[in-house]
């Protein structure tokens, strides 16, 4: 019986971590929309100052 409760618990976390990631993920998309992230890859990086050379 106590295998049963463990493995209920280890469901319950695991649900409640993916219904977490996926309301996160759900905050997020109203931010931004796909159009957007397709196009980040092509994005140019800020250039970055020379290193000093010592």
């Amino acid at each position: 019986m106590n295998v049963l409760a463990l493995t209920i618990l280890i469901s319950s976390c695991l649900a409640g971590i993916f219904i977490a990631c996926f309301a996160a993920e759900i905050r997020r998309a109203r931010r931004t929309s796909p159009e957007r992230d397709s196009l980040l890859p092509l994005d140019p990086e800020a250039p970055r100052p020379p290193e000093d050379l010592p």
